[in-house]
C-alpha cells in the first residue's frame, strides 16, 4: 500500500494511506495526540511502579515508542515495551520522519527501534526494553495479565473494522492485570460498548488540543 508522509500542524511527519483515505495520526499533531492520549493518560497514571509494562497495538511509525522513551527519561520510569505491527515501515522511509529533531532525542536511538529484531527483547536504554511482533493482533498469543498498558492505535473502526471487535477487546483484557488501563483516540459509542460488554469501565477525557475533543480510556477494574 503507497504511503504518503505529510506534515501535521505541530510540525510532526505523519502517513497518509491513500487508497484506504486513512492518516497515521491525528492531522492537528502526531506528537500532540501521542504525548496527550499515550503518555499523559495511559503511561503517567503508572508512573508510580517499579516497572511499566506496555503493549502498543499498531506500532507504525514509532512515534508512541519515542514518546515513551522521552517519557521514561523525563519521569525516571523503567519501561518493558511490547508492540505489534504487521506492516512495518521500510528502512527507505525512515529518512521521511521528523520525531528525533522535535522530541529533541538521538536520531540514532530512532532508527535503533525500527532495526530492533523481531519476536526477541531488545535493550534501547538501561531503562527500556522493546519487543516487536511482526504479525497480526487475532494471531499473537499474550500472557495472562501480563501489561499495565495497552495503547490502542490501530486505524479507525471503519477503515479496519477487524480490529475494534470483542473479541479484540476480550484479548486486550485478558493480556491486561488487575487495574490495567487501555488508551485509545476512538471514543464512538458502538467501540465503547463493546469495551463495557467486555468489562472495562469506560471514561471519556478530553481529547489533545487542536485536535479530537474526546478520546478513550478504559480500565480493567480489580
Amino acid at each position: 500500500m503507497k504511503r504518503k508522509f505529510i506534515e501535521t500542524t505541530d510540525g510532526s511527519t505523519s502517513i497518509y494511506l491513500e487508497e484506504m483515505d486513512e492518516h497515521y495520526h491525528s492531522k492537528h499533531g502526531a506528537i500532540v495526540e501521542s504525548n496527550h492520549i499515550f503518555i499523559k493518560n495511559g503511561l503517567l497514571p503508572k508512573s508510580g511502579q517499579e516497572e511499566i509494562l506496555v503493549f502498543e497495538v499498531g506500532m507504525g511509525t514509532g512515534l508512541n515508542v519515542m514518546t515513551t522513551l522521552k517519557a521514561a527519561k523525563d519521569h525516571q520510569l523503567k519501561i518493558n515495551y511490547h508492540a505489534i505491527e504487521a506492516f512495518p515501515i521500510q528502512e527507505e522511509e525512515l529518512e521521511f520522519i521528523n520525531f528525533s529533531s522535535l522530541l529533541e532525542m538521538d536520531h540514532g536511538l530512532f532508527l535503533k527501534i525500527h532495526a530492533a529484531s523481531w519476536e526477541n527483547e531488545n535493550l534501547l536504554q538501561s531503562n527500556f526494553k522493546l519487543t516487536k511482533f511482526y504479525s497480526k493482533l487475532i494471531n499473537l498469543k499474550l500472557h495472562a495479565e501480563f501489561f499495565d498498558v495497552v495503547y490502542f492505535d490501530a486505524f479507525a473502526p471503519e477503515k479496519q473494522e477487524e480490529m475494534w471487535t470483542e473479541e479484540i477487546f476480550q484479548k486486550m483484557f485478558d493480556a491486561l492485570k488487575p487495574e490495567g488501563i487501555l488508551v485509545t483516540y476512538c471514543v464512538k459509542g458502538v467501540i465503547r460498548r463493546r469495551l463495557q460488554a467486555i468489562g472495562f469501565r469506560v471514561e471519556k477525557l478530553k481529547g489533545p488540543e487542536g485536535g479530537k475533543r474526546e478520546m478513550c480510556r478504559a480500565w480493567k477494574d480489580e
